[in-house]
């Protein structure tokens, strides 16, 4: 295809519509003379001269004739190939499934609110959550996962992401823990209790434990889990601390949800930095209209959750 210019198909298509160069070149918005060395052109790729003149007029030749009949299909053809496609996207039509990368607290806190969103308008969709093991891009990349819901932990330059919602570090205990029976929480007291720690393969420093090493201490962790629901439910049943993500604790869906497990919260005697809880896509489906009304149905879902961030206060709208 080296040698094949197509839009050679239009203008063959203007000159034998129209028989004329001229009218062909005003058809076209062309020069007559640009109009006469496509033709030039045209007849050097055909092998026939395709146009002769015939007194005042031209005249298509028999080879002419022939290509006339197949070149208005061919052309229009070629043209909807090679232009964004025209369709209306109906999202009460779709029939698809999604399948999501996300932890288990964004399971257990939104994922009710976020299908009963989804299927009030699609009743069609899917969404299948997966476990969410480590933060390798490549099932974002071979189209396993649609999309991931978390932290940007990937090296992959060409994800996406758009901010759902700002979190924070908190601890976790049981009901009526000896450790805040006490006023205040000193960071030794808090290390001297065991922990249950959340670690995922491949993790291998920890926001909560650089800042432990920042004050020369280090906390005792007997035990650890992959999620921070398995944490908390450790937590519940003995007298080790965890430390969950502030929107583990609860939201506009769930207000109560850490209690509801049996659990209080409390700041950490530490301080660690806030971070952000994205989606992450792959540009292969920036511009899909089924995943673009995806990602919007969970920021308007993450919105509504988490409508102020737990630590300035600001709105995840204006992040």
């Amino acid at each position: 295809m080296s040698r094949v210019d197509l839009n050679l198909l239009t203008a063959l298509d203007a000159l034998l519509s129209e028989r004329s160069v001229t009218a062909a070149a005003q058809r076209l918005n062309l020069s007559v003379s640009a109009m006469s060395r496509t033709l030039a052109r045209l007849r050097t790729a055909t092998g026939d001269r395709l146009l002769l003149q015939a007194g005042r007029s031209l005249v298509l030749t028999p080879y002419a004739e022939q290509l006339r009949q197949r070149l208005a299909p061919l052309t229009r053809e070629a043209e909807a190939l090679l232009k964004p496609p025209e369709y209306r996207f109906d999202v009460a039509a779709l029939e698809h499934s999604f399948v999501v990368r996300a932890g288990e607290g964004f399971v257990d806190l939104v994922g009710a609110a976020l299908m009963d969103r989804i299927s009030r308008a699609a009743p069609g969709v899917q969404l299948r959550f997966v476990p969410k093991p480590d933060w390798d891009a490549q099932p974002l990349r071979d189209g396993t996962i649609d999309l991931e819901i978390g932290t940007v932990r990937t090296s992959a330059p060409e994800m996406l992401t758009r901010l759902l919602f700002r979190d924070r570090y908190v601890g976790a205990c049981r009901f009526d823990h000896p450790l805040l029976s006490n006023t205040g929480l000193s960071v030794e007291s808090w290390v001297e209790v065991g922990h249950v720690l959340t670690a995922r393969p491949g993790e291998e420093s920890n926001p909560v434990d650089l800042a432990l090493a920042d004050c020369g201490q280090k906390r005792r962790v007997p035990i650890v889990v992959p999620s921070f629901t398995s944490a908390m439910q450790v937590a519940r049943r003995s007298d080790l601390l965890a430390v969950i993500p502030h929107s583990c604790v609860g939201n506009t869906f769930a207000p109560d949800h850490a209690a509801a497990n049996g659990l209080q919260w409390f700041e950490l005697p530490v301080s660690t930095s806030a971070f952000n809880v994205s989606a992450i896509w792959h540009p292969r489906l920036d511009h899909d209209p089924a995943h673009r009304w995806l990602r919007a149905e969970i920021v308007n879902v993450c919105l509504a959750a988490y409508p102020r961030d737990p630590i300035s206060g600001i709105s995840s709208s204006n992040l």
